[in-house]
C-alpha cells in the first residue's frame, strides 16, 4: 500500500517540542486507558523492555512477522492499570521513491528528478509488520514509542505513529527517553513520557529526500553515460554518488594525491651517543635537522675539533599520561579499528547487540561527559567479580569512588558509552569490544599514570644536545588499560659542569617522508572534522565506497584508491565543482542540525539544497566530457558517444512559467495529436494550457514575442502567433 505525501508532512499530528508533560496532566490523560500499544525499533529490545518492565512475567504470542514477537504485562502507569502491548519494527517500516512513471532508469531525464513526486510507502516485506500495528492498535488507546533517541529512531517513530493512527485518529502518543536497557532506566523512561519531536523527524526526511533526489540523478547520470563509454570494463557497474559518498572518497583521493605529489628532501643533523653500564643515551640536537649539507659540515666539523660534552643543565619535573576521556561514537570507532582490528561497521553491528542485551548503553552518542546524576560508583562496582579487572574496580572504590576524566561535547540526548551489566559470557569479537567498553570506562573512572621526567642538556662546541628521561611512579589507569604504553626509560646520574667524552658524535643523512595512506581510523576523524555524515553514518558511507570499489585495502589495512575512485574525483574536480571536497555536505548537516532545533524550515532548506545540486548537476552534464578525459586516463580511450545520442530521453525546454506554481512549463503531445503545455510540476501541478485543434505543427524557436510582453511567453506559443496560426489552418484545411 502506498501513502503519497507532500513533502512529507503528517498533518494529522501537530508540530511537537518535545515538552515534558506533568505528571497531574499525564494522569488526566491516561484516564479511561486500559491496553498501551508500546514500539520498539527491533524484537531483541522489545523483548528486553518488557522482561524488565514485568519483572519476568511477560506473555508472549506470535504477531503476523514471525520475527516480531507481541509482549504482554500488567503495568501501572500514571495512576491506572493497564495491559502494556509491546511489540517492534525492524528498522524503518516505511520506504519512499519516486513514483512509479520515473523509476526506471530510461523513464526520464536524471534532471526531471530533483522535482519529481516522491511517495512513501511499506515494502512488501514489512507489509506483515505494519497488519500487526494495525490489528493492535484496534484495541489500545495509546501508543507509546520505545524506538532508539537518535534522528533515526524519531523518524522510525513517526512512520509508526502515521500506521497506527491511520487506524485510530484519535490515538494518544507518546515517547520514551532512555539510553540503556536496564530496569532503572526503562522504568525512569516510563514515569517521564514526553511528546515526540517533529523537528528531529523532519530533519530525517529531508535528508532522506535530498539523498534519493541527488544520488538518483547522478547515479543515473554517470552509470548511463559511463558503461556506454567504457562498455569492456563498466558495463555491469553501478556507479553510484552519494553527497557523503563523494567526499569520503575525496579524502583518500586527496591523501594518495598527496603521497604521489611528495618530493623528498636530504637533510643531515648531528648524533650524539653516550654508552654507560645500563645502555646507551641518545643526545638529540636541539636544531633538529638542515637542510644545508654544508652548514650542517661546519658545525659537525667544530664538534669533533672539540667533542667533549659539558652538562650545562639538568631538570626534572613531573610527568602525566592522561587516562581516557569518556567514550563517545566516533572515538569507540576509531579506537576499536586501531586498538582492536574491527572495522567500523562491525564495531558498530556489535555495539548495537550489545546494547539490546543490555550490556552497554546506548553506543550512538556525541556525549564525552558524565552527567553528575549517573551513578558511576554502582557501574564500578558490577565490575568487581571479574578475575581480570575486578580487582582495579575495587581499588578505585577504596580510593574515593570514580573520578572520570570528561570531554567538551554533549548532544543533551544520551551519555557517553559504558557498561550497564557485568557478563563473562560473551564470545569472539564481542567479548573483546565488551572488554575494551569497560576497561576503558573503568580508566576513564580511575587517575593519570604520574612520573618524573628528567632533562639533560649537554654543550659541544656551542652546539646543545638533550636527552630525556622517565622514571614512572604510579601507573594507576594503565594497570587496567593495556592499549597504552608508557614505559620507563633510564638515565645514569649526571652532575652540572661535569664533563665527559661522548661515544659517538656522528653527521647523518636522512630523508623526508611522505604521509601514509589513511587508515579507517584517520578517514573517521577526517569526516567527523569536516561534517560529513553523523557518528551514526559514518561506518555506513565507509563501506558503500568499499562496496562500489571506489577504494580497496592494502595489506596493513590502509586505504587505497582505485581507478574508478580516482577517475571520478578528478574528472567532477576538472569541472570547477568540487564535489569530492565536504563543503557542500557539510553546509547541509549544519542545516539539518538547526531544523532540529527549529532554527530554520525544513521546507527553505530543501528548496535550498534541491536547486544547489540541481544547478551542479546542470553544469556537471554540460561538462561530462571532462568525466570521460579523466577516466579515459585510467580504463583507455572510450568509446565516442555521438551528439545526437542520447542515453535517455531529453529533457524539454522550458516554454513559460506554470500561472499556478511558477514551475517551468514544456510542449508536450497529446496522444490523440496535437499539443499543450504541461506543467513539471505534474502530477502535484495539473495545470495546463491546451492548443486547438487547428494547430498542425508546434516548436520552440527561442524568440520572444514582442507583442506579449512581459517575457517570456516564447513567439510561436503567444496567444497572437497561435491566433494567426489558426487563421491560416482554418484556412488551409477549407
Amino acid at each position: 500500500m502506498i501513502f503519497p505525501v507532500t513533502r512529507y508532512v503528517f498533518r494529522w499530528l501537530r508540530q511537537s517540542t518535545c515538552r515534558d508533560l506533568s505528571r497531574s496532566a499525564m494522569e488526566v490523560a491516561f484516564r479511561g486507558v486500559r491496553k498501551v500499544l508500546c514500539v520498539a525499533e527491533k524484537n531483541d529490545a522489545a523483548k528486553g523492555i518488557a522482561d524488565l518492565l514485568s519483572n519476568g512475567r511477560m506473555r508472549r504470542r506470535e504477531g503476523l512477522s514471525k520475527f516480531n514477537k507481541i509482549y504482554e504485562f500488567d503495568y501501572h502507569l500514571y495512576g491506572q492499570s493497564v495491559t502494556m502491548v509491546m511489540t517492534s519494527v525492524s528498522g524503518h517500516l516505511l520506504a519512499h521513491d519516486f513514483q512509479m512513471q520515473f523509476r526506471k532508469w530510461q523513464s526520464c531525464n536524471p534532471l526531471v528528478l530533483f522535482e519529481a513526486e516522491i511517495e512513501k510507502y511499506c515494502p512488501e516485506n514489512f507489509i506483515d509488520i505494519k497488519k500487526t500495528l494495525e490489528r493492535e492498535t484496534r484495541q489500545c488507546q495509546a501508543l507509546v514509542i520505545w524506538t532508539d533517541c537518535d534522528r533515526e529512531g524519531e523518524n522510525i517513530g513517526f512512520e509508526i505513529i502515521h500506521v497506527c493512527k491511520a487506524v485510530k485518529p484519535g490515538l494518544q502518543v507518546l515517547r520514551a527517553h532512555f539510553s540503556e536497557i536496564t530496569p532503572r532506566a526503562v522504568r525512569t523512561a516510563c514515569e517521564n513520557l514526553t511528546e515526540p519531536d517533529q523537528r528531529v523527524s523532519d530533519a530525517v526526511d529531508v535528508r532522506q529526500e535530498l539523498d534519493l533526489r541527488i544520488g538518483a540523478a547522478f547515479t543515473r547520470f554517470q552509470t548511463l553515460r559511463l558503461q556506454k563509454i567504457f562498455p569492456e570494463v563498466l558495463a555491469e557497474q553501478l556507479i553510484s554518488y552519494g553527497s557523503c559518498q563523494f567526499p569520503t572518497l575525496g579524502f583518500v583521493v586527496e591523501r594518495f594525491k598527496a603521497i604521489q605529489a611528495f618530493v623528498p628532501e636530504i637533510f643531515h643533523r648531528i648524533k650524539v651517543t653516550h654508552d654507560h653500564k645500563d645502555g646507551t643515551v641518545e643526545f638529540n640536537w636541539k636544531r633538529h635537522r638542515l637542510f644545508n649539507h654544508t652548514a650542517c659540515l661546519v658545525l659537525y666539523q667544530l664538534c669533533m675539533e672539540d667533542p667533549l660534552a659539558t652538562v650545562v643543565e639538568i631538570r626534572s619535573k613531573p610527568k602525566s599520561k592522561w587516562r581516557p576521556q569518556a567514550l563517545d561514537t566516533v572515538e569507540l570507532e576509531k579506537l576499536a579499528s586501531r586498538k582492536l582490528k574491527i572495522n567500523a561497521k562491525e564495531t558498530m553491528r556489535i555495539a548495537e547487540k550489545l546494547y539490546t542485551q543490555g550490556y552497554i548503553s546506548y553506543p550512538r552518542t556525541e556525549t564525552n561527559i558524565f552527567p553528575k546524576d549517573l551513578n558511576l560508583m554502582a557501574l564500578v562496582e558490577q565490575q568487581t567479580p571479574d578475575p581480570h579487572w575486578g580487582a582495579f574496580a575495587h581499588s578505585i572504590l577504596e580510593r574515593g569512588g570514580p573520578t572520570p576524566r570528561n570531554g567538551n561535547k554533549s548532544d543533551q540526548a544520551h551519555p557517553p558509552i559504558h557498561p550497564t551489566k557485568y557478563t563473562s559470557n560473551l564470545q569472539g569479537d564481542e567479548r573483546r569490544l565488551y572488554e575494551f567498553i569497560v576497561r576503558h570506562f573503568l580508566a576513564c573512572c580511575s587517575q593519570d599514570a604520574q612520573g618524573q621526567e628528567t632533562t639533560v642538556e649537554i654543550d659541544i662546541a656551542q652546539e646543545r644536545f638533550v636527552a630525556h628521561g622517565l622514571m614512572i611512579l604510579a601507573r594507576n589507569y594503565l594497570d587496567v588499560y593495556p592499549y597504552d604504553h608508557w614505559s620507563d626509560k633510564l638515565l645514569p646520574v649526571y652532575e652540572q659542569g661535569s664533563r665527559f667524552q661522548p661515544s659517538t658524535v656522528e653527521m647523518v643523512d636522512g630523508e623526508t617522508s611522505p604521509p601514509q595512506l589513511l587508515t579507517e581510523a584517520d578517514l573517521i576523524a577526517l569526516m567527523e572534522k569536516h561534517g560529513i555524515g553523523t557518528d551514526a553514518t559514518h561506518a555506513e558511507h565507509i563501506e558503500t565506497i568499499k562496496a562500489r570499489m571506489y577504494v580497496g585495502l592494502t595489506s596493513d589495512k590502509r586505504f587505497l584508491p582505485g581507478h574508478l575512485g580516482m577517475g571520478l574525483v578528478e574528472g567532477y574536480d576538472s569541472m570547477g565543482y568540487e564535489m569530492s571536497k565536504p563543503d557542500l555536505r557539510a553546509e547541509l548537516e549544519a542545516d539539518l542540525k538547526l531544523i532540529c532545533e527549529g532554527k530554520k524550515d525544513k521546507f527553505v532548506v530543501l528548496r535550498q539544497q534541491v536547486q544547489k545540486y540541481k544547478q551542479v548537476f546542470i553544469e556537471a552534464v554540460a561538462k561530462a566530457k571532462k568525466l570521460d578525459e579523466a577516466l579515459s586516463q585510467y580504463f583507455g580511450e572510450g568509446a565516442e558517444v555521438a551528439q545526437q545520442e542520447e542515453i535517455y530521453p531529453a529533457m524539454p525546454e522550458p516554454i513559460q512559467k506554470c500561472p499556478q506554481c511558477n514551475r517551468d512549463m514544456v510542449l508536450k503531445t497529446k496522444k490523440s495529436g496535437g499539443f499543450y503545455l504541461s506543467c513539471t510540476g505534474f502530477p502535484e501541478c495539473r495545470s495546463a494550457i491546451w492548443f486547438p485543434d487547428s494547430v498542425l505543427e508546434a516548436s520552440r524557436d527561442g524568440s520572444v514575442c514582442s507583442v506579449c510582453q512581459p517575457p517570456p511567453v516564447y513567439r510561436d506559443f503567444c496567444s497572437t502567433t497561435l491566433a494567426k496560426r489558426q487563421r491560416k489552418n482554418a484556412g488551409i484545411r477549407s
